[in-house]
């Protein structure tokens, strides 16, 4: 994978639209074990809200946004992503 993969993938990046920030409509919230993350960044290209950014060739959350769909969850090939409940 390019070193950044911002420059070479079609990636949109999540804004305040009409329904304000919608982070606060999920009931589980991804949480990411760097231990265990290989950098594929397979779950900012899945992730549906493009909530998931890179910073520093990592993957983060923008939990402003994330619905808690469990996709990165889902497609992340080493599971490095879990899904926890809210409080």
């Amino acid at each position: 994978m390019p070193e950044d993969v911002n420059k070479y993938l079609p990636l949109s990046k999540p804004k305040i639209g009409i329904s304000g920030k919608t982070g606060s409509w999920r009931i589980f919230a991804p949480e990411i074990n760097y231990e265990k993350c290989v950098k594929c960044h397979i779950c900012v290209v899945v992730c549906p809200e493009a909530s998931i950014l890179l910073e520093d060739d990592r993957p983060k959350i923008d939990y402003d946004y994330c619905k808690g769909c469990g996709v990165c969850a889902r497609e992340c090939p080493v599971g490095a992503i879990t899904m926890r409940r809210e409080r």
